[in-house]
């Protein structure tokens, strides 16, 4: 296991009386990339400006390297901070915006020389020395970003929605890069997304919040595959989310049938909630399925079709390959380790349900609304 390079212990925050972050605990290791993972106003960004320096938290000790620094200002932390706006010099060329750091510190100049030269060899800007950023894509801008914060050689770099500005291809291009970036300089990189896919393609551990409380901590993996109650096993990924009852060990009940699962150690008889992931479900005939329902649409996605299905009366959304027809009855199929049990929560009955699918999409879909309300709300 690696070294705890920073620990949260207990940190509350407030803003106008009203709590963003509820006595949060986080440990954070050496060369870790580690991702806050939410919904907007969950709190993720002020933990990373608490982690910064750039807030101060109302209780509780941020711990760095074994040393308290609750009281210690940004530039004395060995943190650097790359944002959604990228605040680059724009009087000033590429060279000299990533050289600015260095020279703040009177670093020599032939010093400066050879590591402006390696950060723009590592961020792939070589040749670009000379340009002002105006005349930059919005992806080049945000690598001499990079270059500037990782050229002080930070323990962390701190990465506040950087890939929000950028079109779908190219942040699929800057995920990759800023992995490849992070290995290459064995830097702790903690980053704060909405994003799902992001989250889960580029992270060793990612942190799901939401309500300014930590959900849960895990792999990628882990995250996808055991998500602990129904926020995150609906915030990762599309999933059925079902009220269901453990018979005992390995039995469970739900949408009027009786299902071998691989989870145990519940109660006898005690509620719970059922998840089972779209891609995980199996179309059969109706008289070879576990349940059966009537298709009511189907919504082409390039490589699968998605489709819902009404099981008396609970919408449930499966991926597949095969077209099936509006109002088809159609059988369901679930293997025993696609059936996930969870204890209930808070959050039970408020996902998992696609009845209302379309407009939920309609609203996500709002441009501008994700980063306003979170700039507001943290």
């Amino acid at each position: 296991m690696k070294n705890k390079l920073i620990e949260l212990r207990s940190i509350s925050k407030s803003f106008d009386g009203e709590q963003v972050l509820c006595s949060i605990d986080l440990d954070i290791h050496d060369k870790e990339f580690v991702t806050l993972l939410g919904p907007s106003g969950c709190g993720k960004t002020t933990t990373l400006r608490i982690i910064g320096g750039f807030e101060t938290p109302d209780e509780g000790d941020v711990i760095f390297d074994g040393k308290k620094i609750n009281d210690l200002p940004p530039y004395q932390r060995q943190v650097n901070t790359v944002f959604q706006k990228y605040a680059l010099f724009p009087h000033l060329n590429v060279y000299d915006n990533v050289a600015f750091g260095l020279r703040l510190h009177k670093v020599p100049e032939l010093e400066i020389r050879e590591r402006v030269k390696e950060m723009l060899q590592m961020t792939g800007l070589k040749g670009f020395e000379n340009r002002k950023p105006a005349t930059l894509s919005g992806g080049q801008q945000q690598r001499v970003a990079i270059a500037r914060a990782l050229i002080n050689r930070p323990r962390v770099l701190l990465l506040d929605e950087p890939l929000g500005a950028l079109d779908l291809k190219l942040r699929k291009d800057m995920q990759n890069e800023l992995k490849r970036i992070q290995h290459a300089t064995g830097i702790t990189f903690i980053y704060v997304t909405h994003d799902q896919e992001e989250a889960l393609s580029m992270s060793d551990t990612v942190v799901v919040m939401a309500g300014g409380k930590i959900q849960q901590i895990g792999s990628p993996t882990d995250i996808y595959n055991e998500p602990v109650n129904a926020f995150v096993a609906d915030f990762i990924g599309e999933s059925n989310i079902i009220d269901g009852v453990m018979l005992a060990d390995n039995q469970a009940r739900f949408s009027g049938h009786t299902f071998t699962c691989v989870d145990g150690g519940f109660a006898k008889n005690e509620p719970v909630d059922i998840v089972v992931r779209p891609e995980d479900v199996d179309v059969v005939p109706v008289e070879k399925g576990m349940l059966s329902g009537t298709v009511t649409s189907v919504t082409f996605k390039g490589d699968y079709y998605e489709i819902i299905v009404d099981v008396c009366g609970f919408k449930w959304m499966i991926e597949t390959s095969d077209y099936v027809a509006p109002e088809t009855k159609i059988g369901l199929f679930v293997e025993p380790d696609a059936i996930h049990v969870m204890k209930k929560s808070e959050y039970s009955g408020m996902f998992g349900d696609y009845s209302t699918f379309s407009e939920e999409m309609d609203h996500l879909s709002d441009p501008e609304v994700e980063t306003e309300v979170e700039e507001d709300a943290e």
